[in-house]
């Protein structure tokens, strides 16, 4: 039983005063029970009532409470003894209720959650903020705690209390800026946000919980209460050796998927995670994919965003189920030996009223100086990553996601706009650092936290970053000043291969260096060739519509560029709908057009995907040394009047070699001298020209045989045969 010295009766007016006004910060202080002159004395706030009792639950017995503030519905009363009780009021219409009283309930956090978060250190955060379904002093309930650091009051508002903010007015811990109350009586799937008062006295919107692990469906945006323990993984097997799956060595190719348009269901409706744990993880599975990328699963408001402007950060959005059924996604992908990784989107968040922004009535997430802290090109908010409490949300964040849902990693979104101050905007429009420069200081300490406390703590994971320009170290370990990423996306290889695609191929010998100069930085990152979403949006077509010439060559374009993309070093990346050559740009109301598949060049697409990623998965040569220079030579780079392309790869004396050749014009060539490393027999491993794609069936028989004359600096030689637009793939045969 909580007690404290002040009584109700003894509160001086100014207290009293507060308590009414809804602006205090310890309605503890008079609310509930309390020790008076060795008597307690129970305090109670129950607007709208007439009559209150205290209700003894160890006879039933009650003890009347006496008005003090009838208007306001403040009553208090002597309670003797010790035993438990509950309020009953009764209103001037006669309507009853009896609730528990949530001021007899001590406070649930301690003094080292207190300590972690105003060091900033408290990388569980999820497990003393948000809303926590708990029993606490022997009744099941609750608990509710919110950072609000300036705000006059805090109350928790919801379907349990008819959105009053009298009713539940939270008590603030110390220094800290945290808010805290126990609910009796509240449990799974309540509605609820935070009714605040500002610094002014002022009311905000009300805001939904920045921990919340639930939400309402959109355009509703309540927070609801989930209760997320007690899951039963069975993927024990799975995370034991997922960091051989996620290892620099190993083969990678990453299906990207935004859920909501993959697939719709009767009526228009967006698969739900547990179709998807079936269809989905099925799917990329046959397709020889190694993981799947799902855009962001943060709920977020506006479809729109494609989740890319996240409001509730740790709930799984509503849009394809509850929490658990997220967790049964994530769990039949592993037992299908498929990894799951998630967009994660720390560089923004949008300006909705029941949002992040302004939460308190001051800017606590975000900068205060519009120059650095709102996005011109977005009109978004950006967040205050200097803020030990703001860096310490995102780094619990990150961790979150690989410690309660199991996800084998994060690819975090627009990295470019975090590291640069000036990122967009012309001069004057932003604040140097303290040095005067351009660099974001404090995002790249959040960034390099968050990496150094993901793998410290989760070592099989991996962590992508999207990052565009040519910033040092991306990929490279934090104790060597890198940002302590595993990958990061390959730009540049993305934009210059595919703007040589574009190009009529009787113009491409002109253009000859945007295939090859990929290669002059290929190894200082750890670098996934992407072909994601962001191509195939916003105008930009279809990648088959990219693809110059007739129908039948922007297919023979196609696979040759995807034979490419798979023969060159770099883990792969391929968006939904492009595996099958979708004809229209992506739309994110609609499904994939997946009548397309019937189409034999369609379908042609499809089995060239599946078959280049069974090919790049068999040979170690193909993936193994990806990063390592070792692993890569160039037999012919400069034949740019053919538009030929040749290079080899390896991985060490035990593994077969591999050539690739590529020939991006519509021109045979029936005896194309090219180098090899030895004599013997190279068998055509795979030909992107072959009728089961939808080419031409033109090919080298199965197979070369190559002799001892040296040829491109290589100790032996073979005529093959190069179809129009297509890319070979030859294996050493031993």
């Amino acid at each position: 039983m909580k007690q404290t010295e002040k009584s109700t009766s003894g509160a001086n007016k100014h207290t009293l005063r507060l308590l009414l006004n809804g602006t205090t910060q310890d309605p503890f202080s008079v609310l509930g029970p309390h020790d008076m002159d060795g008597e307690r004395h129970v305090t109670a706030l129950m607007p709208g009532a007439k009559e209150v009792a205290a209700q003894l639950k160890v006879d039933g017995s009650e003890r009347e409470l006496h008005a003090i503030a009838p208007d306001e519905g403040l009553f208090s009363g002597p309670v003797p003894g010790d035993a438990l009780y509950r309020l009953r009021a009764k209103s001037s219409d006669g309507e009853t209720w009896t609730i528990e009283d949530p001021y007899r309930f001590g406070a649930v956090l301690g003094e080292l959650d207190e300590y972690l978060l105003g060091e900033g250190k408290h990388y569980n955060l999820w497990n003393v903020l948000g809303a926590h379904v708990m029993t606490h002093e022997g009744m099941e309930g609750t608990h509710f705690a919110v950072w609000a650091p300036n705000a006059r009051r805090v109350s928790v508002v919801g379907t349990f209390n008819l959105w009053d903010g009298r009713r539940h007015l939270m008590r603030k811990l110390g220094a800290i800026g945290v808010w805290e109350i126990f609910v009796p009586g509240v449990g799974e799937g309540t509605a609820y946000k935070f009714e605040i008062v500002n610094a002014h006295g002022q009311l905000e919107p009300l805001k939904a919980d920045p921990v919340g692990f639930g939400s309402q469906h959109p355009p509703e945006n309540a927070s609801l209460v989930r209760d997320i323990k007690g899951y039963g993984w069975s993927d024990a097997d799975w995370m034991q050796s997922r960091a051989e799956h996620n290892a620099r060595t190993s083969p990678i190719s990453i299906y990207e998927v935004h859920l909501a348009s993959w697939r719709r269901k009767a009526g228009d409706r967006a698969i739900s995670y547990k179709e998807a744990a079936q269809e989905l993880v099925d799917y990329a599975a046959d397709m020889g994919f190694t993981h799947i990328e799902l855009m962001p699963i943060s709920e977020y408001p506006f479809d729109g965003s494609w989740g890319y402007q996240p409001v509730g950060l740790f709930a799984p959005t509503v849009r394809h189920g509850p929490p658990h059924e997220f967790r049964d996604l994530i769990e039949a992908a592993h037992q299908k030996g498929l990894g799951v990784l998630l967009d994660w989107v720390p560089g923004h968040f949008p300006t909705d009223p029941h949002g992040l922004g302004q939460f308190d009535g001051t800017a606590v997430y975000e900068h205060g100086d519009p120059r650095e802290g709102f996005h011109q090109d977005w009109n978004t908010m950006i967040f205050n990553y200097g803020r030990v409490e703001v860096k310490n949300y995102l780094v619990s964040n990150a961790l979150y996601w690989l410690e309660e849902y199991h996800v084998d990693g994060l690819r975090v979104d627009a990295v470019a706009s975090m590291l640069y101050r000036d990122y967009s905007r012309k001069d004057g429009e932003w604040v140097p650092n303290k040095d005067g420069g351009r660099e974001n200081y404090e995002a790249i300490a959040m960034m390099q936290e968050m990496n150094t406390a993901a793998y410290g703590a989760h070592p099989g994971i991996m962590t992508v970053a999207e990052e565009s320009t040519a910033y040092p170290g991306v990929s490279a370990p934090v104790d060597q000043n890198g940002l302590g990423f595993g990958f990061k996306w390959n730009m540049g290889w993305m934009n210059d291969t595919l703007e040589y695609m574009k190009q009529d191929p009787v113009h491409r010998q002109y253009h000859h260096n945007q295939m090859t100069f990929g290669m002059t930085y290929a190894f200082s990152e750890n670098f996934i060739l992407p072909i994601s979403h962001d191509e195939v949006v916003h105008g930009k077509g279809s990648m088959l519509g990219k693809m110059p010439g007739s129908t039948d060559e922007k297919f023979a374009n196609l696979r040759a560029y995807y034979g490419f993309m798979w023969g060159q070093p770099g883990k792969k990346l391929l968006f939904m709908g492009q595996e099958f050559a979708q004809s229209s740009e992506w739309d994110h109301d609609s499904q994939l057009d997946w009548a397309a598949v019937e189409d034999p060049r369609h379908g042609g697409i499809q089995r060239l995907v599946r078959d280049l990623n069974t090919l790049y998965r068999g040979v170690p040569s193909l993936h193994a040394l990806d990063f390592d220079p070792d692993g890569f030579q160039w037999i012919e780079a400069d034949d740019a009047e053919r538009s030929v392309f040749a290079w080899l790869r390896r991985a060490g004396a035990d593994a077969p070699n591999v050539v690739v050749v590529s020939n991006m014009t519509p021109i045979e060539r029936p005896n194309y001298r090219i180098g090899l490393p030895f004599a013997g027999k190279w068998r055509e491993a795979l030909n992107t020209d072959a009728d089961i794609y939808g080419g031409g069936g033109r090919g080298n028989m199965g197979s070369v045989e190559a002799v001892k004359t040296p040829s491109h600096g290589q100790a032996a030689s073979a005529d093959i045969y190069l179809p129009p637009m297509s890319t070979v793939f030859l294996v050493q045969d031993r």
